[in-house]
């Protein structure tokens, strides 16, 4: 029941407190999860990562609900998407009626322009990190490079890429 509640907690605190969406949570989450309560290892972040990005919803819920699962079954993963969503629609019920009030506001326009450099580098953040954490063999290499330019260059969708990669790793890898 501990684990539990301090699940929730957690995803409380990560919802509340970090500013931007999914992505910007992932280094709060590796923070709190790998480095500080060990309840997963770096590798099975990234699988998390990867399994987070390949299922409908957003990444965090995913994140919140994969992490609550492994750590206590169906009602950690309860527990943890309650966690991680109760602040976000909370604030979303308060804003709604209020945006009408603030949406000319300046000083609420000046913080967002603050706030998305932050937000941005959480983004990094996560991601140099977990580049850290990948075995990075030449097979690794060559689907980063491709698949980057791919998405970048081609505009392909991240679905599709996950598709065409995970099939050319199960073919390679059997």
């Amino acid at each position: 029941m501990f684990k539990i509640m301090l699940l929730f907690l957690i995803f409380l605190k990560i919802g509340a407190f970090s500013f931007g969406g999914g992505y910007a949570m992932l280094p709060f989450i590796q923070q709190e999860f790998i480095h500080k309560y060990n309840f997963i290892s770096s590798q099975e972040f990234l699988d998390l990562l990867a399994l987070s990005q390949s299922t409908p919803g957003p990444i965090a819920i995913n994140c919140a609900t994969f992490i609550g699962y492994k750590v206590g079954n169906i009602v950690g993963s309860i527990s943890a998407t309650l966690g991680v969503i109760i602040f976000s629609v909370v604030c979303l019920a308060i804003i709604s009626r209020l945006f009408d009030k603030f949406k000319d506001n300046y000083k609420i326009e000046n913080l967002l322009v603050v706030l998305r450099p932050i937000t941005l580098g959480f983004i990094l953040a996560a991601a140099f990190s977990s580049t850290l954490d990948v075995s990075w063999d030449l097979y690794s290499i060559i689907s980063f490079i491709s698949s980057f330019y791919l998405l970048y260059t081609k505009k392909i969708g991240s679905i599709s890429a996950v598709f065409i990669y995970g099939i050319i790793g199960m073919i390679l890898f059997r």
